[in-house]
């Protein structure tokens, strides 16, 4: 009987390992269930239509004032007084320094005394010949006294003209002392002091009129002959920004024979303070089309060619398909497409590292990236 109490719960232990290794040699041998599929990435997406697309040229342009003048002395002498100040701004007419003329204002004077000595003997040769008429009618006066009181009144009528001449061109030169600035215009450095000796050729000052100026472009001679004559000519600020817009009014009949640049000119009126010889960034905007344009920042490049991704509707679902593309010039932070893409095409804008050709997409936002920008500029060659 002992005997079999043994046996009997030592062949239950055997089969309770035994099925628990069938148990677990099932599960070894079975296949795992298949994960769950992500869901489609989320893509912004940009829908292609016509823009204006801009070819253009960036030069350096040199301000230049269409009254802008150094200011010299008519006379010689010693600077007496000076009436304005550097960086002033002065109207036309308005005094700008005086030279020392008291030996002018002497000369008037003596011109001035001779002028009333040959008016009084005018007054007493005519005083004279009529007194002479008188006599020679009642015959105390002969022919020839009358013909000399004759001769005597146009000699003094001369000396009269004379010496109001003189006068005249005294005044004139005693105006030559005040130096005025002959239009209106900001005063540069004053490069004399009073005390100063001056002559014709002593540069006093500069004289500059900055309210209406042009600006100087030299292009190469190809593309100066694309103008028409409604070319437009941009100037930008530090930051590419558009602050002064005006159409070309002169193109040089001829190129410069050193450098083979034709210069091109355009006036605009000052209103943002630049200054003249100030250089300046210039944009001559050649020609003007529609094209599709594609944001720089969604062309995926493999191996130097350039691709976009797509997104379509296949089967009943959406995906992208990475799409080789032509493009164009580079304008605002945008291509011109010059192929690969047509309009209405939608590419996507967002996520395009993790975008693979085939994979599926979900629309986020139709047309919620930055569009390429209508207008934008494309950058011309120079």
């Amino acid at each position: 009987m002992r005997l079999v109490m043994r046996v009997r719960p030592l062949k239950a232990l055997k089969m309770t390992l035994w099925s628990t290794a069938l148990l677990m040699a099932a599960g070894c041998s079975g296949k795992a269930a298949a994960p769950a599929a992500p869901p489609p990435r989320e893509v912004q997406v940009l829908t292609l239509t016509p823009s204006e697309v801009r070819d253009t040229g960036e030069y350096l342009g040199s301000l230049l004032s269409r009254q802008n003048i150094t200011v010299l002395p008519q006379v010689a002498g010693y600077v007496r007084r000076i009436h304005v100040k550097p960086g002033q701004k002065v109207e036309a007419g308005a005094p700008i320094l005086e030279v020392d003329s008291r030996t002018e204002t002497a000369a008037l004077d003596s011109a001035q005394a001779q002028q009333s000595s040959a008016h009084v003997s005018r007054e007493l040769a005519r005083t004279t010949l009529a007194r002479t008429e008188a006599l020679y009618k009642e015959g105390l006066a002969s022919a020839q006294e009358l013909e000399q009181g004759r001769a005597q009144v146009e000699a003094a009528e001369a000396a009269a003209r004379s010496a109001a001449a003189q006068v005249a061109q005294r005044q004139v030169q005693l105006q030559f002392h005040a130096v005025r600035a002959p239009f209106a215009g900001t005063v540069g450095d004053v490069l004399v002091r009073i005390g100063d000796f001056v002559g014709a050729t002593t540069q006093l000052t500069t004289l500059a009129q900055a309210d209406v100026l042009e600006v100087s472009v030299a292009l190469p001679s190809e593309r100066a002959r694309a103008l028409k004559p409604d070319t437009v000519l941009e100037v930008l600020d530090s930051q590419g920004k558009v602050v002064l817009t005006s159409p070309l009014f002169f193109v040089a009949p001829q190129a410069d024979p050193r450098t083979q640049l034709v210069e091109v000119k355009a006036a605009f009126q000052n209103t943002v303070g630049l200054r003249p010889s100030e250089l300046v960034r210039a944009r001559i905007v050649y020609a003007k089309r529609d094209a599709l344009q594609i944001p720089a920042l969604a062309v995926v490049r493999l191996s130097g060619q350039p691709f976009a991704m797509v997104v379509q509707d296949k089967e009943g679902k959406t995906v992208v398909e990475r799409r080789p593309i032509v493009l164009g010039s580079l304008g605002d932070l945008s291509y011109v497409i010059e192929g690969g893409l047509k309009q209405g095409d939608r590419v996507a804008v967002s996520s395009l590292q993790a975008l693979r050709d085939g994979m599926a997409v979900k629309v986020k936002s139709p047309d919620a990236a930055p569009a390429a920008g209508s207008g934008a500029a494309t950058a011309g060659s120079r």
